[in-house]
């Protein structure tokens, strides 16, 4: 497996110092920057930040261009009255 499947990881839970255990996270875009975004982790039980992650431009593109594109419905055909 190459390295570049592993990039662009979010968590789903982190362990929590307050809580004591590992906790599911809600992810928060804390800071939008030219070249990179950076989101916050916070522990759903008490709301607490966990840890943080940051996506480059250049991680957010390849992310976008990998993902599957939805197909886009068909404008629909007009019909003829006669």
């Amino acid at each position: 497996m190459s390295q570049q499947q592993f990039e662009n990881f979010t968590a789903s839970s982190l362990y929590c110092d307050k809580c004591k255990t590992a906790m599911p996270v809600r992810e928060r875009l804390l800071l939008v920057l030219p070249d990179k975004e950076v989101f916050d982790y916070l522990c759903t039980g008490c709301a607490s930040s966990v840890g943080q992650r940051e996506v480059t431009a250049g991680e957010k593109m390849m992310a976008q261009a990998m993902a599957p594109r939805r197909p886009r419905r068909a404008a629909p055909v007009p019909r003829l009255q006669i």
